[in-house]
């Protein structure tokens, strides 16, 4: 009985060092203000981070298996696309909107343009769904992956019941991308004073702070709100953006505010992608506002700069570019999964 108990005790040690183990720590950059994801409820969690690193490269979500979460989400464009505008889906189907960058996810306190998603956990549902990205039956998504010994396996070893489940599924996803942080630009070295601005990006970081700082709020470079930034209405979808949401007229042409990180990778620019040049976004906000009744209050005033100045300004953003996130290994196609035959 006690050799017994004694075993029992050492299996709980070892069951409790795993889980230690296993166990992610977030990182939190200094100086950064408190993440919004709930890590004390939904900790990471390494065999969880795997399987939605598997599931987010995986075209079976898609209706007819050619469409993933990567295929709009390039992790060497800041886990965005850059070859089109809107995003593109199943049979060539065309989307309404730009696919935004992912990264910094967790201080994130809504997803999507409009803020259509209030919780990181649910967002993969919405593409996966939507007619002209997956196409996809969220059931039938759930049926595939039970049917392969690989999913199995893995839902087994992330959340110890090898049973595929919806909130299993999105919330794999949602752990793999919440490790998409960016915050070794250029940027963060002169912010930890490891490094000096050249006068050109110093001056570019100063027309900053004057003319974007208050919607493109550092260190995250946004502010997460939703802003009528004058763009006129596009004349093919005619996308209202939040007022789709919450049917407000006072909501009317708002986006939410993208980040800045990574804007060298980050194009095309805008909701829908309309400028392909940080020149042609700077051409907007010095020429081309269009005013309206929600136009944000910060450009209510014209933005004067010179030819310098936008040269300047550019060359602060670049500063932005974080190229050991662009380029980290643990963001990439997982091979060692799919180099192995999943069994039918």
């Amino acid at each position: 009985m006690k050799k017994a108990l004694v075993i029992l005790c050492l299996l709980c040690l070892v069951l409790t060092a795993f889980r230690r183990v296993s166990k992610v720590q977030p990182f939190i950059p200094k100086g950064w203000p408190a993440t919004l994801y709930d890590y004390k409820k939904y900790p990471l969690l390494a065999k969880k981070v795997l399987l939605g690193r598997a599931l987010f490269y995986d075209p079976i979500l898609s209706a007819d298996s050619t469409i993933s979460c990567f295929s709009c989400h390039s992790p060497y464009t800041a886990f965005t696309h850059a070859d089109h505008a809107l995003s593109h889906g199943i049979e060539g189907k065309i989307g309404t909107r730009n696919s935004p960058a992912l990264m910094n996810l967790a201080w994130a306190p809504s997803f999507m343009w409009d803020g259509a998603i209030a919780h990181l956990d649910k967002q993969p549902l919405f593409p996966i769904a939507q007619p002209n990205e997956m196409g996809e039956k969220v059931e039938h998504v759930l049926e595939k992956l039970q049917h392969t010994t690989r999913y199995r396996s893995l839902f087994y070893q992330a959340f110890g019941d090898s049973m595929v489940t919806d909130n299993h599924l999105t919330e794999a996803i949602a752990q793999f991308m919440l490790t998409f942080i960016s915050a070794e630009s250029r940027y963060d070295s002169m912010i930890r004073k490891q490094v000096e601005y050249t006068p050109q990006e110093a001056h570019g970081y100063r027309l900053f702070q004057q003319h974007c700082a208050a919607c493109h709020t550092e260190p995250l470079f946004t502010n997460y709100k939703f802003e009528n930034n004058g763009l006129p209405v596009d004349t093919t979808i005619r996308d209202l953006g939040r007022m789709g949401i919450t049917g407000l007229s006072s909501d009317s042409l708002r986006f939410k505010v993208p980040t800045l990180r990574n804007v060298e990778y980050s194009f095309p620019y805008m909701h829908d992608g309309r400028f392909k040049k940080l020149y042609d976004v700077l051409k907007h906000y010095t020429a081309g506002i269009q005013h309206s009744a929600t136009l944000a209050p910060q450009l209510q005033q014209p933005i004067v700069l010179s030819a310098d100045d936008r040269v300047d300004l550019v060359a602060f953003l670049l500063t932005l570019t974080d190229r050991r996130f662009l380029f980290n290994p643990d963001f990439a196609y997982p091979k060692n999964i799919f180099t192995t035959p999943a069994q039918e």
